[in-house]
């Protein structure tokens, strides 16, 4: 099989992913950042009456006709607390912003454009139009207005006009669940105390931030022996889960102990394809388990991240309904650029900002592919096409940022 373009593995990947149809109901204080399943609409008229927009006085519109007019103040209403009388003709009422409006008064006047005379009445000293500063009784929204879509994202602003149309939980579709598997004699989690011939699995954790900041709920399956039973149990496990996509770390390539791919396959999955031309990645498994996708990583740690910044994150996007992020920018190298072959590198590197406010990459001297201290020192991957040729510094290139450069 040839290696596929990133580009096409991409596309395929994406073609055959379907948003998650589950629905849940959440707490407000839970919605951020989910996707609403349902419209929803007001359960209340907001505001709920008339009320001030402003510090001043209500009266009638009549009695404030020139400047110099005076008035006497017959009482006061606030946020919570509306006055209860009917003042005369010259009557006014002290009032503050949110305050009900006295149903007598059909303007607010600013209190800086009165001043107080010594028998506690005003006198303005500004000519204000007719139904200033009043906010209308649903100004902003009414009962039964559908306000918020069902396929929009819960952001701040959604949240605060959910909560104010009075839904204490809002409908939104589940998120989407993964389950990760990491394969290998040779791993013990952290705090262990690795074996002359061993390491620590640190990819799953990495991968498993990937994924929750993509949308999804993480269920980690734990190490696999490399053996075909103890990887066949453990697929087993994952497929009565529940899950959406089924994440195998390590064991997916052509040696004599990378299981994952034939155990897959005795398990029912349909591969799509394998073997990427990218560096670092290459060995990228992709297929179906019935409903369940399934990615393949590579082993090796750096491998597998950047792999998951490419492939998974996006197909975890699309699954939770949340809108594709683009990663790429374009930026300038600030050093020459060596001459590429014909697999896409993703190149470890780190991003300033110039004085023009342009982005530079510096990409670091060592590459292989297990260093994790390079990738976690990283701002970004400098991306070289297929046969990108050696070019100055200077020279425009693509970048795909990891986290934003310092100021």
């Amino acid at each position: 099989m040839s290696l596929l373009p990133v580009a096409d593995a991409l596309d395929r990947l994406l073609s055959a992913a379907k948003p998650v149809q589950r629905t849940d109901r959440v707490q407000l204080h839970d919605a951020a950042g989910r996707v609403l399943a349902e419209d929803v609409a007001a359960r209340l008229t907001q505001p709920p009456f008339d009320n001030s927009a402003m510090d001043g006085y209500a009266v009638r519109h009549a009695d404030i006709a020139g400047i110099g007019s005076v008035l006497s103040v017959a009482g006061l209403s606030s946020a919570g607390h509306a006055f209860e009388g009917t003042p005369g003709p010259g009557e006014a009422v002290r009032i503050f912003t949110g305050a009900p409006l006295p149903a007598f008064a059909d303007t607010v006047i600013l209190q800086e454009d009165t001043e107080p005379l010594e028998d506690g009445r005003i006198r303005t000293t500004f000519l204000t139009p007719k139904g200033r500063h009043i906010r209308p009784r649903g100004q902003d929204f009414t009962e039964g207005e559908v306000v918020l879509k069902a396929g929009q994202m819960l952001d701040a602003g959604r949240l605060t006009v959910a909560a104010a149309m009075n839904h204490p939980q809002l409908p939104v579709y589940a998120r989407p669940r993964v389950a990760i598997l990491a394969t290998g004699d040779e791993l013990v989690p952290p705090g262990k105390t690795p074996g002359a011939s061993q390491i620590i699995a640190s990819n799953s954790y990495g991968v498993a931030a990937i994924a929750r900041q993509a949308g999804a709920e993480v269920v980690d399956l734990d190490i696999a022996r490399d053996d075909k039973q103890a990887i066949l149990d453990a697929v087993r496990q994952a497929l009565q889960m529940d899950i959406d996509v089924l994440v195998t770390l390590g064991g997916a390539s052509v040696g004599d102990f990378d299981l994952v791919q034939p155990v897959l396959g005795e398990a029912g999955m349909e591969l799509d394809f394998w073997r990427i031309a990218m560096r670092p990645g290459k060995p990228l498994m992709v297929g179906r388990l019935g409903d369940i996708q399934v990615v393949g990583l590579p082993g090796n740690p750096v491998s597998s991240l950047v792999c998951s910044y490419l492939f998974l994150e996006p197909l975890l996007r699309k699954l939770a309904r949340l809108p594709a992020k683009n990663r790429v920018s374009r930026a300038v190298a600030a050093v020459p650029l060596k001459q590429n072959d014909r697999r896409q590198d993703y190149i470890r590197a780190g991003l300033a900002h110039a004085p023009d406010d342009a982005l530079l990459v510096t990409p670091f001297e060592k590459q292989d592919s297990s260093m994790m201290k390079i990738f976690a020192e990283s701002d970004g991957l400098l991306i070289r096409p297929p046969h990108a040729p050696a070019e100055d510094a200077g020279a425009l290139c693509d970048v795909l940022v990891l986290r934003e450069p310092a100021a």
